[in-house]
């Protein structure tokens, strides 16, 4: 079993900043950060392999956010730059706790309970 935590989330106006965090209870390979909307469906944001060179984003957020990791803290980050009002979601973080090449959209192992966004106009 793996336990993810996130926190970072809150309220922030267009044009902001905010970093999310993952905490893993244990080593993970791959992971991503998906969101969602109210009304819609879960979406992928962004996800990372477990050495960190590889990075993958939807391109509704390509060049505003950057996801990165630091293995010895078990932590997975997500920073959100130049926040849009339709970024507004919960987001949440994925694991996986086997090697899998079949890129970032799915599926998980593991997910965590999510962490609100909400960013004003």
């Amino acid at each position: 079993q793996v336990q993810l935590v996130e926190s970072g989330g809150g309220l922030v106006q267009a044009g902001g900043s905010l970093r999310l965090s993952c905490a893993a209870s244990r080593r993970t390979f791959s992971m991503g950060w998906f969101r969602q909307a109210p009304g819609k469906e879960r979406e992928f944001v962004a996800g990372i392999s477990w050495s960190a060179g590889s990075t993958y984003y939807a391109d509704s957020v390509k060049g505003r956010f950057t996801i990165s990791r630091d293995n010895a803290k078990k932590t997975v980050y997500l920073q959100m730059n130049s926040l849009k009002p339709e970024d507004t979601a919960v987001y949440y973080c994925a694991a996986r706790t086997t090697v899998y090449n079949g890129g970032y959209y799915g599926p998980y192992d593991y997910w965590g309970q999510g962490t609100q966004v909400t960013v004003s106009s």
